[in-house]
């Protein structure tokens, strides 16, 4: 998430993916969780709308501020997308004056660029482009209607004026969620962790490593393996990868990709972690879920548009913004019962840390601080230092100005790295 698959600050291809993003909040969110019920909240193909090839577009409202959103997957998947879509919901219960609409399952290419034109045409002043693999055709499209603010989620081009990106630090909650693996595959009597992972972008390695340098506080003995499926949203990939892992062996199963399908095939005694959506944890296998709370930076970045202030950059948040959570541990929230009965001591270093992120004290770079060390027995990070941004993003393969960068794997982690094209 995404997930969610061009690198930091710099043009260029991956030429043999086309990707989209990954893809919480210091409490639940305050919109519904549930697919819209009113008219007005409806689903873009059920309000008139023109044909655009496969895709139905949505007609913009007189009077109102015309927002958009682009989606890579269904508004109901159960993660990445769905978060999106609870988000777009509460802009429309708390944003004065706002209309919103969307467009699911687009695929990223040509389909994007399409349907971005499509609803810049029809008139929609902000445009959301949910997904890593929308990123040129966001940038092509903003260059032709100057007048349409475009926010791409997790890539990294902005022209500074009305194309930017956005992002956050769900690097703090898989540490988190890692402290809690660890604790839980400890207290059962066994040391394998499972990753499912999507593709072989710096944001997958870079949420995997978080998730292990949190494992590795809690049980330094523990291993993970990896299966990467190429895929945001694929429920029977997911699922299968998932079994894979838990018949290797691994005792919990954390996933990268959309579905809650560790929580969903976990067998007994087994557990799984899920990801994007405070609604996806929801079995008593699920042991927590890392998830966002996109309504109100979007609520924000829609102000700022409509007052003419938003200025297209670079914009990447951290655990205090309140957009990102661990479920069971946000104000209201309640801890799953795989969770609850872990180790007091294992319990109050997850919640102290998380209180340091809320208060701003503990961030992205606190967490890839040193020593970190490879598994190939490299030092990649110095007692005393901490990555860079640009080492988060890139990797130098690629082009990036990064100067460690994120083609590595943590010691803990068994799995070899994934080949770059």
């Amino acid at each position: 998430m995404k997930k969610k698959v061009l690198f930091l600050m710099s043009v260029l291809l991956i030429s043999a993916f086309v990707l989209s993003a990954c893809g919480g909040g210091a409490s639940a969110p305050a919109a519904p969780e549930e697919a819209p019920a009113a008219a007005e909240e409806a689903p873009a193909e059920e309000a008139p709308a023109a044909e655009e090839g496969a895709y139905q577009i949505p007609t913009v409202e007189d009077g109102k501020y015309n927002v958009a959103f682009v989606y890579v997957g269904p508004h109901d998947d159960g993660g990445w997308t769905q978060a999106h879509d609870v988000g777009r919901m509460w802009v429309e219960e708390n944003v004065e004056n706002v209309h919103t609409a969307y467009v699911e399952m687009v695929a990223e290419g040509a389909d994007a660029e399409q349907v971005i034109r499509s609803l810049a045409r029809k008139g929609f002043d902000v445009i959301f482009t949910t997904s890593f693999g929308y990123m040129d055709a966001s940038e092509i499209v903003a260059d032709e209607f100057p007048d349409v603010d475009i926010i791409h989620l997790t890539g990294f081009k902005s022209n500074e004026a009305n194309f930017g990106n956005l992002m956050g630090a769900m690097e703090d909650i898989k540490y988190l969620a890692g402290m809690l693996a660890g604790s839980r595959t400890k207290m059962d009597g066994n040391d394998k962790i499972g990753y499912i992972a999507t593709f072989p972008i710096p944001e997958e390695l870079r949420l995997g490593n978080a998730f292990s340098l949190g494992v590795a506080k809690t049980c330094p003995e523990c291993t993970i393996d990896v299966r990467w499926i190429f895929s945001w949203h694929d429920p029977v990939l997911e699922q299968e990868a998932a079994s894979s892992l838990f018949d290797s062996g691994a005792q919990v199963v954390m996933t990268g990709a959309d579905t809650p399908a560790p929580a969903e095939v976990a067998p007994e005694g087994k557990w799984g972690i899920t990801y994007d959506y405070s609604g996806n944890c929801v079995v008593d296998a699920c042991l927590t879920s890392m998830y966002w709370n996109w309504g109100p930076v979007y609520g924000e970045i829609i102000d700022a548009s409509r007052a003419g202030t938003w200025v297209g950059g670079w914009e990447y948040f951290d655990a205090d913004s309140g957009a990102i959570g661990l479920y069971g541990f946000m104000d209201g929230e309640t801890m799953q019962p795989g969770v609850a009965e872990l180790p007091a001591e294992d319990l109050a270093l997850v919640k102290d840390t998380l209180a340091k992120m809320l208060a701003g004290e503990f961030t992205r770079f606190d967490v890839f601080s040193g020593p970190i060390t490879d598994n190939q027995g490299n030092l990649v990070v110095p007692e005393g230092a901490s990555l860079e941004q640009a080492d988060l993003d890139g990797f130098a393969q690629f082009g990036s100005p990064c100067t460690t960068c994120m083609y590595w794997w943590n010691e803990n982690i068994t799995a070899e790295l994934p080949e770059l094209e």
